[in-house]
């Protein structure tokens, strides 16, 4: 049974979300202030409280912002891969971009449908399982240049020197490793890495495409941006 862990200060809006989800057959622990969040993921880091397969997070709480539960999350060891998708009702495309940038597999502005969370959820939940790692874990690593990508043990080297991503700037860089000198559309990007039915846009693969060149430092150029259409990891000529 997935557990998803539900942060949402409206408590009208918190009950409906959590009886929809109990009745699809998920377990939720479900919480309206940021600082209750944070020790109930350290809760399960420690094993004490059962993991959090899917985090949806508001922004706007009453104690601090949940983007600060967004960077607890992606700072943890033990909780750095665990999918979040933030929703609000902010119409700031800032904070849409900020939340990308800063680790969100997704962002769903308020208000939305039940059925579409619903969608997002269970699209994140189908490409982070085992069985949709399967195909990675039994492939060989890929190189290319400086990078070196092990889908294995999911560790990244960028010239010897090992560098963390979250699961996601994982899955993207390994996409664009497998298809070099490609070019990738962003559809074909939300396709292959997000999921068949993921229903988000563009910019979550402009957001996550500078995460990732920004950790791989001096190779970052070999994240080319083709204008208009995509991504391509090295040149044509390269």
């Amino acid at each position: 049974m997935p557990h998803i862990l539900l942060l949402e200060d409206d408590a009208d809006i918190r009950s409906g979300m959590e009886q929809h989800f109990k009745r699809e057959g998920f377990s939720v622990c479900s919480l309206g202030l940021a600082r209750d969040a944070l020790d109930y993921l350290e809760k399960t880091a420690q094993g004490s409280a059962p993991k959090v397969d899917v985090a949806i997070l508001d922004l706007t709480l009453p104690d601090f912002d949940g983007l600060e539960v967004l960077r607890a999350i992606r700072k943890h060891p033990a909780l750095k891969a665990s999918p979040v998708i933030i929703v609000t009702a902010r119409s700031e495309e800032i904070d849409r971009v900020l939340g990308l940038e800063l680790g969100a597999d997704d962002y769903l502005p308020k208000p939305f449908s039940s059925r579409e969370l619903m969608a997002r959820v269970r699209a994140i939940l189908r490409r982070s399982s085992p069985k949709a790692e399967a195909p990675e874990t039994t492939a060989a690593p890929l190189v290319f240049g400086p990078i070196s990508l092990d889908p294995e043990s999911r560790a990244v080297h960028i010239d010897g020197q090992r560098m963390e991503f979250t699961r996601k700037e994982f899955d993207l860089l390994a996409y664009l490793m497998r298809n070099p000198r490609r070019v990738l559309t962003r559809d074909k990007l939300l396709h292959e890495v997000w999921g068949l039915e993921y229903l988000g846009e563009s910019r979550t693969i402009d957001a996550h495409i500078r995460r990732v060149r920004a950790k791989l430092g001096a190779s970052a150029g070999l994240v080319e941006t083709v204008v208009g259409i995509g991504y391509r990891l090295g040149s044509v000529d390269g």
